[in-house]
């Protein structure tokens, strides 16, 4: 593309096309504006702003803590750095309890945040509320297989749909994710043969995390990628170790402090000693005058702590 061709924010539209041209579908977190920047630059089509911030950045104990306001904030941030990404935002536990609530919320993230579509956790139970909110014009991605916001009814971190009976609801949620109007669905820790399965039968695409490389796509938080912790998930590659590179700097940094080596010349600015000397009331025109005072005249300089 040349210079001058303006740059297209992604919609559903595209992701369809990208799924039904049989492509691979790159997803990942972000949470800012420095990071936004760089996963568009880097060609990512689609940002998810997970309410996994609520762990990786906040320091929640889990993602039941993130509010409406903490998603909203994180969002209108991820949007001002993206310019070519769709923008998915995490709708937070409790804020689509209803179809009522859920669409004034969700329409809270397109208006005023600026997002391009919302994910919402659940499949059969969350069914009427996608189909509301998509009838009104708002985008959804579904999310089933582990959904973060129930960790207190699941009661721990684990794979889903293992048995016979757990992998044909988890079916019968994707299926009643896609037939609500969901553009697509997230699974997450499901085993790879069901998700595989899930994803031959539907006609939107999965985007997958811990699901095995059958999904149309994949997502990653983004901070498992790039390794900013010494803890990393099962299901998470990583592409870079910033835990290390970023305490080696920062160490770096507080040995050239205390050895005075820090600030440098290339990054310390000068004025004039002539200019100096003026305002501190040391230039010759103030030497003249302290020459012509008498003994008892206070001397030549402006005291320091008097307000100039």
């Amino acid at each position: 593309m040349s210079a001058t061709t303006p740059v297209r924010r992604l919609t559903v539209t595209d992701v369809a096309r990208m799924f039904a041209d049989g492509e691979r579908i790159a997803m990942l977190t972000a949470y800012d504006y420095p990071t936004a920047r760089l996963l568009d630059e880097a060609g990512i089509p689609l940002i998810l702003v997970g309410d996994s911030v609520g762990q990786v950045i906040l320091g929640y104990e889990s993602t039941v803590r993130v509010t409406l306001a903490e998603m909203l904030h994180h969002t209108k941030a991820v949007v001002r750095g993206s310019a070519r990404a769709l923008v998915v935002a995490d709708m937070p536990f409790l804020s689509y309890a209803t179809p009522d609530v859920a669409l004034t919320n969700a329409g809270a993230f397109l208006r005023e945040a600026g997002a391009q579509a919302v994910k919402i956790e659940g499949g059969v139970r969350s069914a009427r509320v996608i189909e509301t909110l998509v009838k009104a014009g708002i985008p959804v991605m579904g999310h089933i297989g582990l959904t973060p916001q129930a960790i207190n009814a699941i009661g721990r971190v684990r794979v889903q749909g293992r048995t016979r009976e757990a992998a044909r609801a988890l079916l019968g949620d994707a299926l009643a994710v896609q037939e609500a109007g969901a553009f697509a669905i997230v699974l997450e820790l499901v085993p790879e043969q069901l998700a595989r399965a899930i994803t031959e039968r539907l006609r939107i695409p999965t985007i997958g995390i811990g699901a095995g490389p059958g999904c149309s796509g994949q997502v990653q938080v983004i901070t498992d990628l790039l390794g900013f912790s010494d803890y990393s998930p099962r299901h998470a590659r990583r592409y870079a170790d910033l835990r290390a590179t970023i305490l080696a700097a920062v160490g770096a940094y507080a040995a050239d402090v205390a050895a005075g080596t820090f600030p440098g010349p290339e990054q310390t600015v000068r004025m004039d000693d002539e200019v100096l000397a003026d305002v501190l009331g040391r230039s010759a025109l103030d030497r003249a005058g302290e020459a012509g005072s008498g003994a008892g005249d206070a001397p030549a300089g402006i005291p320091l702590d008097r307000d100039l």
